[in-house]
């Protein structure tokens, strides 16, 4: 019987110098023919160091060999014993060769995809980890690996991206992943956890944006901070940095002018955070919203129809 993966929750020629002339050096007890001697050990030496680092080679090399195996159920046995032995390149070997070779309907061939992705977490590869379990995920959608693979792929892919600062490409591609997870499996135990894990890295965008937003202002290019700070207010309210970026707007609008935005602005703080010190601080010169200047009083005029004649 083939072993099902465990769930994540739920791989020269003797010589050296010939003849000696017994003539000693000068300033030297030594003849030539011990020189010849210390030579020859040397060399000795040299060949004994060559052949451990020979026999440390082969002893080194990999004797699995893909085509050994006959069938695949063979090879997918020996790629698992190599993954279990932590033998990661020979797992990868296999699997790949497993993902390439099984039928569509073959049911070694969703564990195949499992069991490439995680060798290739083993080694690091996080990019080629990723790309797998997604593949798993779009191709068996309806395995019961398919949403620890989806997890897993958005965990590789935020591997790639350490600091807000660095390009959000692999960030995006983890976005992706665990909206893909929330998307096809909703009540999936693994949900909460990626829930958890989901909200870290909109925290990173929230950074991400608010630092740009933070170069803008320092630079009194109060416009474009603008911008970055209303992005994170829209698309990340729930990240911590949302408050941050409020407050900035708050400086922005101050510093330009926008009174009224900055009232409404404040509003928003002050119900949002009425105890937090740094909001009074900030919005401590800033009055409430002015009150509307529309005349609510005024009725609407009946309509009268057309004129007649």
């Amino acid at each position: 019987m083939i072993e099902s993966p465990a769930r994540a929750r739920r791989p020269y020629s003797q010589g050296g110098l010939a003849g000696s002339s017994g003539v000693s050096f000068p300033g030297s007890s030594r003849t030539d023919r011990s020189l010849a001697g210390t030579c020859s050990d040397m060399l000795s030496s040299s060949r004994m160091l060559f052949a451990v680092m020979l026999l440390s080679i082969a002893a080194c090399h990999s004797d699995f060999k893909i085509g050994s195996f006959t069938t695949n159920e063979a090879l997918y046995r020996a790629g698992l014993a190599e993954f279990q032995r932590g033998k990661w390149d020979n797992a990868i070997s296999a699997f790949d060769k497993l993902t390439a070779d099984l039928p569509a309907r073959d049911t070694l061939l969703p564990r195949s995809h499992w069991y490439l992705a995680r060798a290739h977490q083993q080694n690091r590869e996080w990019v080629l980890a990723g790309t797998s379990f997604t593949r798993l995920v779009e191709s068996f959608p309806d395995d019961t690996l398919a949403d620890d693979a989806a997890l897993e792929s958005a965990r590789s892919y935020k591997k790639l991206w350490r600091r807000p600062q660095l390009d959000p490409t692999y960030g995006e591609s983890a976005d992706a992943a665990y909206t893909t997870l929330f998307g096809l499996f909703p009540s999936s135990p693994l949900i909460p956890q990626a829930k958890l894990e989901y909200a870290e890295l909109q925290e990173m965008f929230a950074q991400k944006n608010y630092l740009s937003g933070m170069y803008y202002l320092r630079r009194k290019a109060h416009d474009s901070a603008i911008i970055y700070f209303k992005d994170v207010v829209s698309k990340y309210p729930a990240a911590p940095t949302s408050r941050l970026a409020q407050l900035r707007l708050v400086d922005a609008y101050k510093a330009i002018h926008y009174k009224d935005d900055a009232a409404d602005q404040c509003a928003e703080l002050r119900r949002s955070f009425p105890d937090d010190a740094e909001v009074r601080q900030t919005c401590s010169d800033v009055g409430p919203p002015a009150a509307s200047t529309a005349d609510s009083t005024k009725a609407t005029p009946p309509a009268t129809g057309p004129p007649t004649r």
